[in-house]
């Protein structure tokens, strides 16, 4: 189902920009790359992040791990643009 995985929609352009957040140590890291890549090729403006030395779910322990609270800093910048 595309709405669960956007890579097997047919038609990514025209949807609004996209930032793509992944973790190095996350089985879903190549997924986020192509996503990402997949957006960027057409048309859509998409950032893509690695935070390299993260698991999957790091930005949920914003309390404990500086990267995690800078990602969910970069969302929330995102989204205040995106909703601007």
């Amino acid at each position: 189902d595309w709405r669960a995985s956007p890579l097997l929609h047919g038609n990514l352009a025209g949807l609004p920009p996209a930032l793509v957040i992944t973790a190095g140590h996350d089985p879903l890291r190549d997924a986020g790359r192509q996503s990402a890549a997949a957006l960027s090729a057409a048309g859509t403006p998409a950032q893509y992040l690695c935070f390299d030395r993260q698991i999957h779910g790091f930005v949920l322990m914003g309390r404990v791990l500086d990267e995690a609270h800078t990602a969910v800093s970069l969302c929330a910048q995102a989204l205040r643009r995106a909703l601007a």
